[in-house]
C-alpha cells in the first residue's frame, strides 16, 4: 500500500467533490492498521476509534436488552399465541436472528464500514443493478433505524405513563404527554451523543453491568414471590385472541413482538469505524451478545409466563401487562413501580446506543450522497470527531414522528412498525445477494501475501467466516427466516380487520422503496454511484 495512504489524518468529511464509483479493494485480512483497512474500502478515517472488544460486546448486548424488551412487548404474543406461543416463537426468532447475524458478520469481516447493508449490496450485486439496489437498501436501512429509535422513545414514554398510573391510579395518560416524555428522552440521548460520545464505550460497559444485575434481581423476584402455574399452563397453553381461523396462524401473527425484541442487533455494524479491529471484534461480539441475550430473554419470558396467574380479566390495568404481573407477584405498588423503573431505565440506556447507531447510518449514507443535503449531513466536527448534523437530524426526525401520537396512536404505530419490515428487507436483500456470490464462487480465498489486494470487484473472505458448506446452509436458512418473518410483519393483530386495526406497514415499506427508487431515477442517479472513494 502507498505509504501516503496509510498516513491519512482524521479530518472533516465535507462531502464535496464528484461522486466516483467505488473501486473497492476488499482483501483486508490481517490488516495491521485499522486506518489502512478503512482506506482499502475507499474511506477516510474521520471518526475516533473508542471501542475495544469489551465495549463493543457491551454495546451489542445492551442495545438489544432482550430480556427487558421481552417483558415490555409480550402482550401481542400473549393475545395471539398465549404462553406456549410466546415461548416457542421466541426460540424461533432467536435462532433465526442468530443465523441472520452470523451470515451478516461474515460480510462485516470482509468490509467493516459504518455503511453496512447498502455498502455490501453494492459490492455483491451485478454491475448493472448495483447502484439502484444499493440506494434502495440504504433508504430501507436508514428508515428502519429512524423508526427503531422513534419506537424505542415511544415505548420509554409509554412505560413512564404506566409507572405513573401504577403509582397514582387517578392519573389519566394522554397522547400529548407521551410525546413530551419521548421528546425529553431524545434530548437526553442527543446530549450524550454530542457531548459525551468519547465516554460511550465506558457507558456501555456500565449499562451491561446494570443489565446483568437487574436480570438477576427481577428473575429472583418473579421465581420466589407470588403464585405460579404449572408446566402445562406455560408450555401447553395457547390463545387466539385475534380470532384467526387456526391456532397456528394466531401464534405466527403474535410472534412479531418477539421479533421486535431483537431489533437493533446490527448496531455494531454501523459503529465499525469507531471500533478497533472491527473485522474480528464485531463478529465475535455480536454472536456472543446474541447468545447471551437469547438465554436471558428466554429465561425471563418463561419466568413471567409461570407468573401469569390471578391476573384481572380484560386489558392491562397499567398499560403494560408486565406491570400487572409485577403488582400481582409483589402485592405492592411501590415494589412493582421499582421493578418497572428498572426496566424503563434500561430502555433509556438502550436508546442511547440505538440513537448513536441510527445517526451513523444517516451520516454514512449522506457521505455517499444518498440523501438530500448530503453536503451538510455528512459533515463531522473536527474537534469532537462526531457527525453533529446527522446526530441532530436523527433527534429531529424522532421528535417529529412522536408528534403523530397526539393526533393518532394508530398512525404512529403504523410508522413505528417500519422498524421490522424495513430492516428485515435490508437484511434479506444483502443475504440473498451474498448467497448468490457464495454459490457462484464470487468470494475468493485470501492470498498468502496479506498486503496484496484482489481485483476491484472481487470479494475476499475476511478473518471471520463459516466453512463453505455450513456457511451456505446457514445463509439459505437466514434468507428463509427473514422472508417468513417479513411476510407476517404485515399482518394485522386481529380479525375482522377494521381501518383502526389494519397494519399499514406494507404500504409504509412500499412507500420507502418506491420513493427511494423514484428519487434515484429523477435526481440521485446523477449523484449516487455507490460508495464514494474518499481515500
Amino acid at each position: 500500500m502507498d505509504s501516503k495512504k496509510s498516513e491519512i489524518l482524521y479530518a472533516e468529511s465535507s462531502g464535496e467533490g464528484e461522486a466516483e464509483p467505488c473501486k473497492i479493494e476488499p482483501s483486508i485480512v490481517g490488516a495491521v492498521d485499522d486506518r489502512d483497512q478503512l482506506v482499502k474500502l475507499g474511506k477516510k478515517p474521520v471518526l475516533k476509534r473508542n471501542f475495544n472488544f469489551v465495549s463493543v460486546l457491551s454495546l451489542s448486548v445492551t442495545v438489544l436488552i432482550t430480556w427487558e424488551a421481552s417483558l415490555v412487548l409480550f402482550s401481542q404474543g400473549l393475545k395471539n399465541g398465549g404462553p406456549g406461543g410466546l415461548v416457542y416463537t421466541y426460540i424461533i426468532i432467536w435462532v433465526g436472528n442468530l443465523s441472520t447475524f452470523t451470515a451478516l458478520c461474515e460480510m462485516v469481516s470482509i468490509a467493516p464500514t459504518s455503511a453496512g447493508q447498502y455498502h455490501w449490496v453494492w459490492m455483491l450485486a451485478p454491475e448493472k443493478s448495483r447502484n439502484l439496489l444499493s440506494f434502495v437498501t440504504g433508504w430501507l436501512t436508514a428508515a428502519g433505524w429512524q423508526a427503531s429509535v422513534a419506537s424505542a422513545a415511544y415505548l420509554c414514554g409509554n412505560l413512564s405513563q404506566g409507572l405513573a398510573l401504577l403509582s397514582a391510579p387517578s392519573y389519566q395518560p394522554t397522547g400529548w404527554q407521551n410525546t413530551l416524555l419521548s421528546i425529553a428522552t431524545m434530548v437526553f440521548c442527543w446530549f450524550i451523543a454530542i457531548f459525551l460520545n468519547f465516554l460511550l464505550p465506558k457507558i456501555e460497559i456500565a449499562i451491561l453491568v446494570m443489565h446483568l444485575t437487574a436480570f438477576v434481581g427481577i428473575l429472583v423476584t418473579l421465581v420466589t414471590m407470588g403464585e405460579h402455574g404449572d408446566a402445562a399452563s406455560v408450555f401447553q397453553t395457547f390463545a387466539n385472541g385475534g380470532n384467526w381461523p387456526t391456532q397456528g396462524l394466531s401464534v405466527l401473527v403474535g410472534m412479531i413482538g418477539n421479533a421486535f425484541a431483537f431489533i437493533g442487533a446490527d448496531a455494531a455494524f454501523h459503529l465499525a469505524e469507531e471500533i478497533h479491529k472491527p473485522s474480528i471484534y464485531i463478529p465475535r461480539a455480536m454472536v456472543s451478545g446474541m447468545l447471551l441475550n437469547g438465554v436471558l430473554g428466554l429465561s425471563m419470558l418463561i419466568a413471567v409466563c409461570f407468573s401469569l396467574v390471578n391476573l384481572p380479566d380484560g386489558p392491562p390495568q397499567f398499560i403494560f401487562p408486565m406491570l400487572d404481573v409485577f403488582y400481582a407477584v409483589t402485592k405492592s405498588a411501590p415494589a412493582a413501580a421499582a421493578m418497572g423503573s428498572i426496566i424503563a431505565t434500561m430502555g433509556i440506556c438502550a436508546l442511547v446506543g440505538l440513537y448513536v447507531s441510527a445517526s451513523r447510518v444517516l451520516w454514512s449514507f449522506a457521505r455517499d450522497h444518498g440523501v438530500p443535503f448530503w453536503q451538510t449531513v455528512s459533515k463531522v466536527n473536527p474537534t469532537s470527531q462526531v457527525p453533529v448534523w446527522a446526530v441532530s437530524i436523527t433527534g429531529i426526525i424522532t421528535c417529529l414522528l412522536t408528534l403523530i401520537n397526539i393526533g393518532s396512536e394508530v398512525a404512529l404505530n403504523d410508522v413505528l412498525s417500519l422498524s421490522i419490515s424495513c430492516l428485515y428487507a435490508s437484511y434479506l436483500i444483502t443475504l440473498s445477494l451474498f448467497l448468490w456470490r457464495r454459490v457462484t464462487g464470487g468470494v475468493a480465498e485470501p492470498r498468502d501475501n496479506e498486503q496484496e489486494t484482489a481485483l476491484p470487484d472481487q470479494l475476499v473472505w475476511g478473518p471471520w467466516r463459516l466453512n463453505a458448506m455450513l456457511g451456505a446452509a446457514n445463509n439459505v436458512f437466514a434468507c428463509l427466516y427473514l422472508s417468513f418473518v417479513l411476510f407476517f410483519s404485515f399482518w394485522p393483530p386481529a380479525t375482522p380487520v377494521r381501518a383502526e386495526t389494519m397494519n399499514y406497514s406494507f404500504l409504509g415499506t412500499g412507500a420507502v422503496m418506491g420513493f427511494s427508487a423514484i428519487y434515484y431515477v429523477l435526481r440521485a442517479k446523477k449523484q449516487y454511484n455507490g460508495p464514494v472513494v474518499e481515500a
